[in-house]
């Protein structure tokens, strides 16, 4: 007798071999199929099932099959079934293999996939020389980041921009303020500058400060000139060129380039460029560090010398006694040199051709350098335009 069935593979016909026990049962007691009946011992979905694991073909139990999909029968008591040459032991007996590994736990299934042990040495991968973190050499690194500066403020960030866009590497914004840098903005999107819009506490860390008035923008450094380039630049009748000695206060600095960018003053010379580079000093001159040339300066003497042959006059700032600049009349090519006096006998001072002070109530030893020097480029200025 047989029945068929569906299954996920398809069709599968399942036949039922009667036992020839003289009392119509086999050898479990267990009541074939037959006209009007049921195997008792087959499953819900139709396919039958041996609880008995020992009956198997040959054992005088049922012996069930199932076609394959080339149509011949297979034997569903596969499990049983043994190699020639294999041990005659039941499987069941066999010694299984300890799959628990280091956690001494009890045998799992013989298909769990079971990790390597490590290697006593281990295999280092190829990538081709490629090795480390990073593939940018660290030095390389460390020179990229001296050459970059951050640059902050609404005025100085704009003067930037349209002065020297090209020098933007990336730029922070808060919400507020994009509406004022539109224009920027289209210009890194077209040119793929990354930019970003940050609340106020990002902004605080990508600048490095507080009064970051909503903008800030990594930037190149410009290069300073010496003295012989600016003067192969330099074709006016007249100029002025200031000469700065121990001045390092970045707000200094800062107020001295707005006032030189105000009366008209397109060079400042002195031992270290990148100081007009800083991110205080560029934000304090609101715009004007763009309209000035830094000029390098490893010996001031030196530098100076140079400038005389070319036909500029020295002149230095003391508030001891000098001409008073009210009575001085200022040649149409000048070099003022201003700075921190300290050590009277310094080279700088003793050199120049003309020494002023600018007059006052004497009260005060003198005058803060920027404040100074906002003083004499108003009356070069004065001058230059009488």
């Amino acid at each position: 007798m047989s029945d068929s069935f569906s299954g996920k593979s398809g069709k599968v016909r399942v036949m039922y071999v009667r036992s020839d026990d003289e009392n119509g049962k086999d050898n479990k007691g267990k009541r074939p199929a037959g006209k009007g009946g049921r195997d008792d011992n087959r499953r819900r979905d139709g396919n039958p099932r041996d609880k008995n694991p020992r009956n198997a073909r040959g054992e005088g139990g049922d012996s069930r099959q199932r076609s394959s999909r080339d149509g011949a029968p297979r034997d569903n008591a596969w499990r049983n079934e043994r190699a020639p040459g294999e041990s005659s032991r039941p499987r069941s007996d066999r010694p299984r293999r300890d799959t628990s590994g280091e956690s001494g736990g009890a045998y799992d299934s013989p298909w769990r996939t079971v990790s390597r042990a490590p290697s006593d040495e281990e295999e280092t991968p190829d990538h081709g020389g490629i090795s480390g973190k990073s593939q940018i050499d660290p030095e390389q690194i460390r020179r990229q980041r001296a050459e970059e500066t951050r640059v902050y403020g609404e005025k100085a960030c704009h003067a930037l921009f349209s002065n020297r866009p090209d020098a933007i590497v990336r730029a922070w914004f808060l919400q507020e303020v994009t509406p004022r840098f539109r224009e920027a903005l289209r210009w890194m999107a077209a040119n793929r500058k990354a930019y970003h819009v940050v609340d106020d506490e990002e902004l605080s860390k990508a600048s490095g400060t507080d009064h970051h008035g909503g903008v800030c923008f990594l930037i190149k450094k410009r290069q300073g000139l010496d003295a012989r380039q600016y003067l192969e630049q330099q074709s006016a009748e007249r100029d002025c060129v200031l000469a700065l000695e121990n001045v390092g206060n970045p707000h200094n600095l800062g107020g001295i380039l707005r006032s030189c960018a105000h009366f008209g003053v397109q060079g400042v010379l002195l031992p270290d460029p990148a100081l007009l580079e800083s991110g205080a000093a560029i934000r304090t001159a609101e715009g004007g560090a763009e309209h000035v040339k830094a000029i390098g300066a490893d010996d001031l003497a030196a530098e100076l010398e140079v400038f005389r042959r070319a036909g500029y006059t020295i002149v230095t700032t003391t508030s001891a006694k000098g001409t008073s600049l009210s009575q001085l009349a200022l040649p149409n090519k000048v070099v003022l040199v201003l700075g921190q006096e300290g050590n009277a006998q310094a080279a700088p001072w003793l050199r120049g051709d003309v020494n002023v002070s600018i007059d006052g109530t004497g009260k005060v030893e003198g005058l803060n350098v920027s404040v100074a020097t906002g003083i004499l480029l108003a009356e070069w200025w004065r001058q230059s335009r009488a």
